[in-house]
């Protein structure tokens, strides 16, 4: 039997005692349970008020909608008696109930221009997951697609910075919009037993624990990586043998060209040489075949794996090309996200600095939030070059929700 803690089960059936509220936010702490019964209680609520109507459900991407919630939700209300067909062609799911049907559109709202995916449409209800990591472009859009009499909002987020649209628009004003602000915690998920909580109280420390941990809204403030001032975070080199070597590059001519030899060896990566030079500091720019002959000699004999590298470097990545030897991935920039990642990286000790990086080292000691900015979570745009050619190292090695980056194949060595 399933169990629900009290505030899922308040959730789950919200729109019975509050029938003439127009929306329901839930945000909280990762892991806390919300995201869950507010799927499920989006389809309930559909059946009980409607049949035969059609519905949005949004998320950042198609692929993480489909992964975080549409697969659970409907292995959940099956349970119940709940069938559906997919239209992948369509992304379209049809939910069946005895002998009513509903449509669910599903839509990834990943940048200003998505908004144009959903002109036109007509809904009798829209849900939105994570709707901090979507544009209010978007957002305003979908919002306006809900015409049918008795229609309802159904939005969940993890918190952002208090500057961020939704706060300010929608949690702020929660009780103005006639809406229901439910809060959760990880106490509120009764599937986490206290050693699970207790280890995702370590992963994070900063704004990001007080966001997803304690599940508070916060700006960003002070160092990016605050750990990183602690020395017991670096590592002498290894006195082992790597089994895999990738490289990875944020490149510059008038700002600081930054390269990183990783090795793993099977557990750990390490950052074990890098390269870093600053045209501003010598006062002598470098040519891209300078650069190339430089970094040739950082590779040494070792064979790559794969050369990662911001996707703007276009000439550099042509010579690259040219001269063959070694597979090119290309970057991914999403800067939150791969800080985040690179965080959690770090502090599971997934990957190591060397002590002779003392570039990286520096950066980690000086490298800040950018303060008074109303985009979400912005480091400061100095002492980042490192900071950028870990980040894209960690978000190419580790992340594996989605594919987001193109593989030139070559030749072997370079």
């Amino acid at each position: 039997m399933l169990e629900l803690s009290e505030k899922q089960a308040k959730v789950m059936f919200w729109w019975i005692k509050n029938r003439n509220h127009d929306a329901i936010i839930c945000d909280g702490a990762i892991r806390s349970g919300k995201t869950f019964c507010l799927s499920a209680s989006f389809v309930f609520w559909s059946f009980y008020e409607f049949n035969n109507n059609s519905f949005g459900i949004c998320g950042k991407t198609i692929t993480s909608l489909k992964r975080n919630l549409i697969f659970p939700m409907l292995n959940f209300i099956e349970i119940f008696g709940f069938k559906f067909k997919e239209s992948i062609r369509e992304n379209k799911l049809t939910i069946f109930f005895g002998n009513q049907q509903n449509d669910f559109y599903l839509f990834g709202g990943k940048d200003r221009s998505s908004f144009t995916l959903i002109q036109g449409a007509t809904f009798s209800g829209i849900l939105f997951d994570e709707i901090v990591l979507m544009p209010e472009s978007f957002v305003k859009q979908a919002l306006a697609r809900c015409s049918i009499k008795n229609s309802k909002f159904f939005f969940n987020c993890n918190p952002d910075s208090k500057t961020h649209w939704f706060y300010r628009e929608w949690i702020s004003n929660f009780k103005s919009k006639n809406t229901i602000y439910i809060h959760f915690d990880m106490k509120d998920n009764p599937t986490l037993n206290s050693k699970i909580i207790n280890r995702y109280n370590n992963l994070y420390t900063g704004s990001f624990f007080t966001r997803y941990i304690l599940g508070r809204w916060k700006e960003q403030d002070g160092l990016v990586y605050p750990f990183m001032s602690n020395y017991s975070f670096y590592c002498d080199i290894p006195c082992k043998k790597f089994i895999k070597y990738v490289i990875s590059c944020d490149y510059g001519i008038i700002h600081p060209f930054s390269c990183g030899l990783w090795g793993f060896d099977g557990n750990v990566w390490f950052r074990i040489e890098e390269y870093y030079y600053d045209s501003k500091l010598s006062g002598i720019t470098k040519t891209d075949e300078e650069y190339y002959e430089d970094i040739r000699s950082l590779i040494f004999d070792y064979v790559i794996d794969f050369f990662v590298i911001d996707p703007s470097a276009s000439s550099f990545i042509s010579l690259l090309k040219q001269k063959g030897g070694i597979r090119i991935r290309l970057a991914k920039n999403n800067i939150s996200e791969g800080i985040n990642l690179t965080s959690n990286m770090l502090k599971n000790g997934r990957i190591k600095i060397c002590k002779n990086c003392i570039n990286s080292i520096r950066e980690f000691s000086i490298y800040k939030w950018k303060q008074n900015s109303y985009k979400i979570d912005t480091p400061e745009k100095e002492n980042d070059h490192a900071m950028d050619d870990i980040r894209y190292f960690v978000m190419s090695v580790f992340n594996k929700k989605e594919s987001g980056c193109f593989v030139y194949t070559v030749n072997r060595n370079l």
